[in-house]
């Protein structure tokens, strides 16, 4: 086992300048949400265009509040280091300051266009969990966001299950660890499908996206309680706060939305 070599996270080196895996994965997977996203809006009647001039918004400002959201919860190390707070290249961003961006752009741009921020969100939504599984084989690549130590006794029966391209990345110094990145991907595979099932249930407008917010979070909070590597907030991991407000939060939308008669348009509505 002292001889497993972790995979190269470097996927093209020209001169002084690196391609990394990481990069590689999370562009191919916004490109397929893209891809998919837009499909999907010629067919509930948007202009084709509408995904395309969101995405030159929403990617930018995504990166810019991923970093942001980190160096807060970092700010212990990141206040002694100020230099270190716009590397990025060094690693160092969060998904949910990347949803929070994303999501906050998009309603501005919903607002500014003259379009519903539910239709755009609902529609996005499968895009967005099959981007995020696909994103984490980028984690993949670097050996991160992986979970405590694999037992002794278990390793075997994960080399059972589990591809030995995969364990094998996971050997780091010594040990084998949970390929948390792997859960969280497969959970959110899961998602992307029954998500595409509920199109056909036809849900009521914003229900779509508000259902992507509860699978995930679910998911997200279970995952995050085994990774090594989360951002805290006293005794407590910010992660799995976040996402018992949002499952909360979104259940309560969805009644209060039904209530106030705000959500009567339908998902297959154009």
């Amino acid at each position: 086992m002292e001889n497993i070599e972790p995979l190269n996270p470097v996927f093209l080196k020209l001169g002084p300048l690196s391609i990394q895996w990481y990069g590689l994965i999370i562009g191919l997977g916004t490109l397929l949400a893209l891809y998919l996203a837009i499909k999907e809006s010629n067919r509930r009647g948007m202009h084709k265009d509408t995904f395309m001039d969101l995405v030159l918004f929403a990617v930018p400002i995504a990166i810019i509040c991923a970093r942001i959201y980190y160096v807060i919860f970092k700010w212990d190390y990141y206040s002694q280091n100020p230099g270190e707070i716009i590397a990025i290249w060094h690693g160092g961003i969060a998904i949910h300051g990347a949803l929070i961006g994303s999501v906050a752009t998009a309603i501005v741009f919903a607002k500014v266009k003259g379009l519903s921020f539910w239709k755009i969100a609902d529609i996005a939504a499968p895009s967005i969990i099959l981007g995020q599984a696909i994103g984490r084989w980028g984690n993949f690549m670097n050996q991160e966001a992986h979970g405590g130590p694999i037992a002794e006794n278990s390793i075997q029966t994960f080399y059972n299950i589990l591809p030995d391209f995969i364990m094998d990345q996971m050997y780091i110094e010594g040990t084998y660890y949970h390929p948390t990145f792997l859960y969280e991907s497969l959970w959110s595979i899961v998602g992307f499908v029954i998500l595409l099932l509920l199109r056909k249930v036809n849900l009521r407008r914003g229900e779509m996206f508000l259902s992507y917010v509860i699978w995930y979070s679910i998911g997200r909070a279970f995952v995050e309680m085994l990774r090594t590597d989360s951002l805290m907030l006293g005794d407590f991991r910010v992660a799995v706060l976040l996402s018992i407000a949002l499952i909360v939060g979104s259940i309560a939308l969805i009644i209060f939305r039904r209530a106030k008669g705000y959500s009567k348009e339908r998902y297959l509505d154009n």
